[in-house]
């Protein structure tokens, strides 16, 4: 390891990215992209938990929740250092692992504020679940997910695990299955996408060879990221499968839609939908309110009222109902095939929602700015956007890049590289792991034959302004985009003072 980065501690330097991984233009072999997942929400009994930490002497009089109300709700007062912090966050965990109300945690999470210790938290919850029941651990994993990307980003996950890797030894003190388990928090995490395959690389080379932490990480590659069927044993292992799936989710909530179209029972209605305890996916709610009431005009006058009263006595937030109208917003040309007037339908909706209050009128402003730039409704642009996904399903099949490459440049469009960046990569991420490969592979022969560096940014900072819109249409897409981005970083295609510079323009970090 370089002299310089010698002086930096291996959290640090994993969190800022300084390691290079040799890779000859090609991804390493754990670099591949997870299987998807979706976080499910668990009740659980609280249980008492040892001492499992070494740092967890700071944490022996932890606030009594009074006064925890006190600092969070009433002075809004935030944690100066890492041992107030440490006071604060024991009675937070310790409160999720009896209630097990998400929403709960990530809202008093957000209020202590202190984004520069949330990788403590990471490491404080995991610690006290790895010495408690299965319950706990599978909800220490479900609120990791539900964190992630909204107020743990994947610099301050990545330091979190790193910091449980190096304490590896002190945990096992106390927990003699330590090993084991750490390693199967590795591989969930792995497969939730809130860490990158590539983080076993990156940790390996801090760490010391003679290690726990190391056999942590080959625990996790060879018994459970390298199993046949390794998703649903690693999601499993804790009793993960007794909890929704997204396309249960999703039909779920179409039931609740369809019944209440027919009973116009409005009360009934909220109970089924607070009884679903997904409020962080109630824009898939507000999607399929507005196509069922767009498919179905006498269903419209209920739709809008459950959409209404749903807002104003806040059962669904502004925020995903906004999110909501922007996945519509997103699909209504498609829509269009089903439902010829689509577009007028959606825009009725969108006006009465806005003039009745239950809508920001700045709306309309930032709907779909992603490809604005290039006017959408010009014909050239969809003529374009059609070759180009024939070309990219040939692609698939073929795997032939040079006809790709021949295919692209006779349509004669070099103004519209980066919509076919972000066409390649919507495509491979709704596909399986051999497309999502593949797509990686064709980036970097473009960018070495005929895109250009603002061809590339263009195109992802487009993936990252939809990525939220389509988060339901392809699960976890945000998580999924974030590993092309990571995987375009590795190989050179994107350098990461372009990642930074892509973060301010989007106002969002998704590395």
């Amino acid at each position: 390891m370089a002299a310089e980065d010698g002086a930096r501690s291996p959290t640090r330097m994993l969190a800022e990215g300084h390691l290079r991984i040799a890779t000859g233009g090609r991804a390493p072999a754990d670099g591949g992209i997870a299987v998807r997942h979706i976080p499910h929400h668990h009740t659980a009994k609280k249980e008492d938990g040892g001492k499992i930490e070494q740092d967890n002497l700071g944490d022996a009089n932890p606030l009594p929740s009074q006064e925890l109300g006190k600092l969070v709700n009433g002075t809004k007062k935030v944690p100066a250092t890492l041992d107030d912090y440490r006071k604060l966050v024991v009675p937070v965990i310790e409160e999720y692992f009896s209630t097990g109300d998400v929403e709960l945690s990530v809202s008093e999470l957000r209020s202590l504020g202190s984004d520069q210790f949330h990788n403590y938290f990471v490491k404080k919850l995991i610690s006290m679940a790895m010495d408690r029941h299965d319950k706990e651990k599978e909800m220490a994993s479900i609120l990791l997910s539900a964190l992630y990307a909204d107020l743990l980003d994947s610099s301050r996950m990545s330091e979190g695990f790193m910091m449980l890797l190096e304490s590896t030894e002190d945990l096992s003190v106390d927990i003699p299955d330590a090993i084991d388990v750490l390693a199967v928090f590795v591989a969930r995490a792995i497969v939730d996408e809130i860490l990158p395959p590539v983080f076993l690389t990156r940790a390996r080379a801090l760490l010391p060879e003679s290690s726990k932490g190391i056999e942590v990480l080959q625990v996790a590659e060879k018994s459970y990221l390298s199993a046949p069927h390794h998703a649903e044993l690693v999601e499993r292992k804790w009793g993960g499968s007794t909890h929704f799936t997204v396309e249960e989710a999703k039909k779920r909530i179409q039931d609740i839609l369809r019944e209440y179209i027919e009973s116009g029972d409005t009360d009934e209605a909220f109970r089924c939908i607070r009884e679903l305890g997904l409020p962080f996916f109630h824009h898939e709610v507000v999607k399929r309110a507005l196509i069922l009431g767009m498919e179905n005009l006498s269903s419209q006058p209920l739709i809008l009222k459950l959409l209404k009263e749903s807002t104003t006595g806040c059962l669904i937030s502004s925020n995903q109902v906004s999110k909501g109208f922007s996945r519509v917003a997103d699909s209504v040309d498609d829509l269009s095939l089903d439902v010829p007037s689509a577009k007028t339908l959606f825009d009725k909706l969108l006006s009465t929602a806005i003039s009745e209050g239950w809508l920001d009128a700045s709306f309309c402003k930032s709907a779909a700015p992603g490809e604005d730039m290039w006017n959408a409704s010009n014909e050239k642009v969809k003529h374009f956007k059609e070759e180009s996904g024939h070309i990219i399903q040939e692609y698939f099949l073929s795997d032939d890049v040079p006809e790709l490459i021949r295919s692209l440049q006779e349509l004669s469009a070099p103004e519209y590289n980066a919509i076919f960046l972000k066409k390649l990569i919507t495509l491979a991420m709704d596909r399986k792991n051999r497309e999502k490969e593949m797509a990686s592979v064709l980036l970097s022969s473009l960018s070495l034959e005929l895109f250009s560096t603002g061809d590339i940014m263009k195109g992802f900072i487009m993936l990252l302004q939809s990525a939220e819109d389509t988060a339901l249409d392809i699960v976890d897409a945000p998580s999924e985009l974030a590993l092309f981005l990571a995987r375009a970083v590795i190989d050179e295609v994107v350098k990461k003072a372009l990642v930074m510079a892509m973060e301010k323009q989007n106002e969002a970090s998704i590395l």
